[in-house]
C-alpha cells in the first residue's frame, strides 16, 4: 500500500507532536513530507531528523541558519518564511495537510493548499473564524475534503456518517468547562495565567488553554461548527461536560441524539482525519466503562464566561466581525500571558474592538486580512 504523504503546518505545536506520533506508530502508512515551525528552530530539526523529512520549513527567517547548521548532513532541504510554506503545500509530494499552525496565520497556508485541490485535517480553528465563507467556498470549487480535528467536531463528523443523510436538528457542543469551571466570578478576576494554564482535562499550548480557560474557545468552535456543517448557530448548543469523555453529540427531528464517546486524547481525532474513512488501531487509553462513573452536564454561565457571548454574537453579525473578534482575542491573550492585563480584560479588549470594527457584510479575501490587520493593532493599543 502506498503511504499517505503529509504536510504539517506547525509541526513543533501540540497537534504537531500527536501528528508526529501518530506517525510513529503507522510508519507504513504515512510519510512526513513537509514540516513547518514558527521559530522553534531546535525541535524542527530533530523532528526533520527523526522523520527523514524532505522539507522543513522556519517560519521565523532569523532561526534558518540554525535550523540549516542542525540539518548539515541531512538531505532535508530547510526553507525559511510564511510564503515558504505556502509553496511547499502545494506540491504533488503532499496528500494530506495538517494545518495546526496557531491564529490567523494558518490562514495563507491553508488556503494554499486548498487551491491546490489537497485535502485538509483542520486543526487550526481561526481559519474558519476568520475566513470560514471564503475557505468553504475554495474548499467547494476545488473538491477538497475539511476533515475536522478538533475533538468537538470530529464527533460531530462521526456522527453523522450515522445519520444516513438525515439532517440534523440540533449540535451540542461539549465543553470541559476549563480549570475555572467551579470557580465564583470573583476569584477568576484575579486569577494569574498561571492558573489558567492548568487544564483538568486536555494537555494544549498556552494560547488555546487560555482560549479554552475564557470559553473564547468554546465560542470559535461554535463558529467552526456553522462553517464545517452548514448549520445556523442557533442550531448549535453548548453543554458544559467536565468529564470531556463525550466529545459532542447531534440531535435529529425524532428527539434521537447521537454521541461520540472516547477518552481525552487528540491522536484519535487527528488519526481519523489522516485515515478516513478507515479506522487504524491507535495506542491510546481505552474507555472502561465500569468504572466511568458519572458523566454531567450543566449550561455554561455567560456571566462567568462572557467571551463565548461574544462569539455568538459575532457570529450573529456575520461578516467580517468574526475575523475581528479573533484578532482581538490574539492581542489580548497576549497581554495576558505576559501579565499585562487580567482575565476579564482578554473580554472587554475583544468588546472594546468590535466596537470600533467597520462592518463589512460580504468580505473579500482582501478584506478579511485587512481587518485582522486593524483589530489586532487597536486591541494591542488597549493593552500597551
Amino acid at each position: 500500500m502506498q503511504r499517505k504523504k503529509i504536510a504539517i503546518l506547525g509541526s513543533t505545536g501540540s497537534i504537531g507532536r500527536q501528528t508526529l506520533d501518530v506517525v510513529r506508530q503507522h510508519p507504513d502508512r504515512f510519510q512526513v513530507e513537509v514540516i513547518t515551525a514558527g521559530s522553534n528552530a531546535a525541535l524542527l530539526a530533530e523532528q526533520a531528523n527523526e522523520f527523514s523529512v524532505p522539507h522543513a520549513v522556519i517560519c521565523d527567517v532569523t532561526k534558518y541558519d540554525e535550523v540549516k547548521d542542525a540539518l548539515v548532513g541531512n538531505a532535508t532541504e530547510v526553507h525559511a518564511g510564511i510564503d515558504a510554506a505556502c509553496d511547499l503545500v502545494t506540491g504533488k509530494h503532499v496528500d494530506i495537510v495538517v494545518a495546526s499552525m496557531v491564529g490567523f496565520s494558518g490562514l495563507r497556508p491553508t488556503l494554499a493548499a486548498i487551491r491546490a485541490g489537497k485535502d485538509i485535517a483542520l486543526a487550526n480553528k481561526e481559519t474558519l473564524v476568520a475566513a470560514g465563507s471564503i475557505v468553504m467556498a475554495e474548499a467547494r470549487k476545488h473538491g477538497v475534503k475539511i476533515l475536522p480535528v478538533d475533538s468537538e467536531h470530529s464527533a460531530i463528523f462521526q456522527c453523522l456518517q450515522g445519520a444516513q443523510g438525515n439532517p440534523l436538528a440540533r449540535i451540542h457542543l461539549t465543553a470541559s468547562g476549563g480549570p475555572f469551571r467551579t470557580w465564583e466570578r470573583a476569584q477568576i478576576e484575579s486569577a494569574g495565567k498561571d492558573l489558567a494554564l492548568r487544564h483538568p482535562n486536555w494537555n494544549m499550548g498556552a494560547k488555546i488553554t487560555i482560549d479554552s480557560a475564557t470559553m473564547m474557545n468554546k465560542g470559535f468552535e461554535v463558529i467552526e461548527a456553522k462553517w464545517l456543517f452548514d448549520v445556523e448557530p442557533e442550531r448549535i448548543h453548548v453543554v458544559v461536560h467536565p468529564e470531556s469523555v463525550i466529545h459532542s453529540m447531534v440531535e435529529f427531528a425524532d428527539g434521537a441524539v447521537l454521541a461520540q464517546l472516547g477518552c481525552p486524547d487528540m491522536r484519535e481525532p487527528i488519526q481519523l482525519a489522516l485515515s478516513y474513512p478507515e479506522r487504524l488501531s491507535l495506542n491510546n487509553k481505552k474507555l472502561d466503562f465500569g468504572s466511568l462513573g458519572a458523566l454531567t452536564f450543566f449550561e455554561p454561565d455567560l456571566d462567568k464566561f462572557p467571551c463565548l457571548k461574544l462569539a455568538f454574537d459575532a457570529i450573529g453579525r456575520g461578516g467580517n466581525i468574526p475575523c475581528a473578534l479573533n484578532a482581538a482575542n490574539e492581542a489580548a491573550v497576549a497581554g495576558y500571558l505576559q501579565d499585562r492585563i487580567g482575565f476579564y480584560d482578554i473580554a472587554s479588549v475583544a468588546a472594546d474592538t468590535l466596537a470600533c470594527t467597520e462592518f463589512v457584510a460580504d468580505p473579500t479575501l482582501d478584506d478579511i486580512f485587512a481587518t485582522n490587520e486593524e483589530a489586532f493593532v487597536h486591541a494591542r493599543s488597549l493593552i500597551w
